[in-house]
């Protein structure tokens, strides 16, 4: 090829690249097009099934939709006569219900793979002897892993059993029951169904933006004190009953074009709250307060928002004229969305959010602060998707089954309340340690791609040092847990049981559990330095290591640093004060953009006129003499930030850094950290980034992420919490009693 040549090729790429262009917005458009007309037609098939004469086959001719689609969107339509659905409904009743055990014969347990302890010495820190007699401590180097025994494979022929040291024999005794009742995890299927559990969403991919956010008109409102912040200026309202729409009257007769107000003081939506029976349902008549001017906004644009978001402390109210619902929208939302303002003055919640995009337009060209931290840290990690590697053309988003699978079992912060006996009943102090700016210190390395799965078979099938890498790669694990003979500390691993608390850490000696956990805490369950747990590997989810958070948090990191650091050495009270709830801001954008990556299934929120058809599978929030307000869950939505094996595999290494964590000045290890590194019996309460105990430790704190920060001290004898409540209450004193004193680290 010569010159000429060339330059005629680069001349065809650039006109087939327009092309391009022209057909991605003309898909784009049609896709819009398309899910309004979805939208409008279910909408039609619901309202259709308030008519009593309404059939299921008809509907479905008329809309082109399948009879069961049609019975999905109304259940009301479903042709199924009841004789038959009753029956039907005990069948299926009687197949989910679990099989008696037989009781002739034994049956052979399915085919497991214990996993090796990774053992490693114990760290040089002083502490008494144990309580309890503990399995004798590890002695090998850190991961350098023995082989303590392989699983026999489940099939008709033996196979030998690999030992390289000497197990002992496990008496056949029955496995402790967990007190709260456990809930079954799924599994991975066989045959074609777990085939979708190694894919990926076709045509659904993590892209670097090609536009640029466009900021809105923002101003902040002290509603208690009637003081609006806009621009480099304070002006007084007349706010009257502090409806919503009073308050947008008032804000947008000052402020012309206002977009968004951030309410810093006085929370409007709790006016009145003791009318109502729950304090969600007393934010939802709020919201929807009657007036003649202002009608809840549809949504429009790339997010699609489209209603109110009914939450008890931090809800968001989107509104437009009444008059010309399309021109435009103003949300109403809470300062507390991106701080605790701490009585903070309005002026000082507005010099925070100038500090905040300065210190992000440092590290991001185009950062534009959006309407919530979660927004904003989506928007900004999407700007740092690389351009040139592998994956430059994007992430791929795994399937919804997949998704589905970690959103089941990854969970997400430890919370644990630790009760008597386990702790005495009369504390001798409660001290707080909180990790700063935690889950930074875990966006190194991720999973991506397609992940492999591995069975049981599979992972006995491997080497030690196979196994040991697989542990301690990017991965998600079903395991069989056993609590090792003679433990007296905290729990490792999750065990999933029905009822608020979701999951718990069982700890008692020999207590069994099947759960799923990631491969940082599976690791720790068999490396910790008291006593390796038996760990049995049922299957799992081995992944591609990678860094597709860590430029985010690198940016992020830098950002908090640049305002922390201001927060301590500037010389004005108002800026320094400003400086740290910016500080916070970046705190909230990297904890809940994270979360955002989860994509849980969306929860829907919307009103309908009184008397009108309601969508199908609502729940009622509450209603009022015009709308009722509802919200449904709507599913995995075809997302393309929806990535919950990052989210995940954070959390999983934030849970584990809770029991163990590592100081290191370079390479070297120079100390531990954690819940493991106290005394058995001294641990009281776990909080998703921090921990309560009865004593001090010795553990350093440098102002890194990560750092374990003394945050409380309260001085004993402390009657012993006996509910998260009581134990907020005594942190709260804890923390006034160490500001107070000026304690030392």
């Amino acid at each position: 090829m010569d010159r000429k040549a060339y330059t005629a090729e680069l001349a065809g790429l650039r006109e087939l690249r327009t092309g391009i262009t022209a057909a991605e917005k003309a898909v784009a458009a049609a896709q819009k097009e398309l899910d309004k007309l979805s939208t409008l037609r279910a909408r039609r098939v619901a309202g259709l099934a308030g008519y009593e004469g309404a059939k299921a086959d008809a509907v479905a001719k008329a809309s082109g939709l399948s009879v069961g689609d049609v019975v999905r969107i109304a259940p009301l339509l479903d042709p199924t006569p009841a004789a038959v659905r009753a029956p039907k409904a005990d069948d299926q009743a009687a197949a989910a219900a679990p099989a008696p055990a037989p009781v002739a014969a034994p049956v052979a347990e399915p085919a497991v793979a214990v996993a090796p302890a990774l053992t490693r010495p114990a760290p040089v820190v002083e502490q008494p002897a144990p309580a309890a007699p503990m399995t004798e401590a590890p002695t090998e180097v850190e991961d350098q892993a023995a082989v303590v025994e392989q699983p026999v494979p489940a099939a008709p022929a033996a196979a030998p059993v690999v030992s390289a040291v000497p197990v002992a024999p496990v008496a056949a005794a029955p496995r402790p029951v967990l007190e709260a009742g456990p809930r079954e995890l799924p599994t991975l299927p066989e045959g074609p169904a777990g085939a979708r559990f190694e894919a990926v969403t076709t045509g659904l991919v993590s892209k670097r933006p090609n536009f640029t956010q466009q900021a809105r008109a923002t101003v902040f409102l002290d509603a208690a004190a009637g003081v609006l912040a806009v621009r480099d200026q304070t002006v007084r309202l007349d706010l009257g009953a502090r409806t919503p729409g009073e308050i947008l009257d008032a804000v947008l007769a000052t402020a012309p074009g206002t977009e968004r107000i951030y309410i810093t003081a006085g929370a409007p939506w709790h006016d009145g709250a003791e009318r109502y029976s729950t304090l969600k349902d007393a934010v939802a008549a709020w919201l929807n307060t009657p007036s003649e001017r202002w009608t809840t906004a549809v949504g429009s644009g790339r997010d699609k928002l489209a209603g109110h978001f009914v939450h008890q402390r931090q809800p968001v109210g989107r509104y437009a004229p009444a008059t010309a619902p399309d021109s435009g929208t103003t949300e109403i939302r809470s300062m507390g969305e991106w701080f605790d303002p701490d009585g903070a003055d309005v002026v000082t919640c507005r010099q925070a959010f100038t500090l905040l995009w300065q210190a992000l337009r440092r590290h991001w060209d185009d950062a534009v602060l959006m309407g919530s931290p979660s927004q904003t840290g989506r928007d900004l990690w999407s700007r740092t998707v690389p351009t040139t590697g592998k994956w430059a053309g994007g992430y791929p988003v795994l399937s919804e089954e997949l998704r589905g699978l970690l959103h089941a079992t990854g969970g997400q912060g430890r919370t644990e309340l630790i009760l008597p006996p386990r702790v005495p009943e009369q504390l001798p102090a409660l001290v707080e340690y909180d990790r700063t700016f935690a889950y930074a210190k875990h966006l190194w390395k991720s999973p991506v791609g397609t992940p492999r799965r591995i069975t049981a078979a599979a992972f006995a099938s491997m080497t030690e040092a196979e196994q040991t890498k697989a542990l301690m790669s990017c991965s998600h694990w079903n395991v069989r847990v056993t609590v090792p003979a003679g433990w007296n500390h905290v729990g490792l691993l999750p065990a999933p049981v029905t009822g608020d608390r979701a999951w718990i850490y069982p700890s008692e000696p020999g207590a069994t559990f099947t759960t799923w956990a990631g491969g940082a805490e599976v690791h720790l369950a068999l490396s910790n330095h008291l006593a390796p747990w038996k760990v049995e590997i049922l299957g799992g989810l081995l992944f591609e290591d990678g860094k597709p958070l860590d430029e985010w948090g690198k940016r992020l990191k830098a950002a908090w640093a640049d305002l922390t650091n201001l927060s301590r050495i500037h010389g004005d009270e108002r800026q320094r004060q400003a400086a740290y709830l910016a500080s916070r801001a970046v705190r909230s954008v990297l904890l809940f953009g994270l979360g955002g990556f989860a994509q849980r299934p969306r929860l829907v929120s919307g009103t309908t006129p009184l008397g009108e058809a309601l969508p199908a599978g609502v729940e009622i929030l509450g209603q009022d003499g015009e709308v009722v307000t509802w919200q449904r869950q709507a599913g995995f939505s075809r997302d393309p930030y929806a990535h919950p094996e990052w989210a995940a595999y954070v959390w999983s290494g934030a849970r584990a850094a809770l029991l163990d964590m590592k100081y290191r000045q370079g390479k070297e290890v120079i100390g531990y950290a954690g819940a493991l590194h106290a005394k058995p019996g001294t641990v009281v309460y776990f909080g998703t980034d921090g921990i309560a105990l009865t004593e001090r430790q010795p553990w350093p704190y440098r102002g890194e992420p990560g750092d374990y920060l003394l945050k409380g001290h309260l001085t004993g004898p402390v009657e012993h919490p006996t509910s998260q409540e009581q134990y907020l209450k005594l942190r709260g004193l804890g923390r006034a009693e160490l500001a107070q004193t000026g304690a030392d680290q």
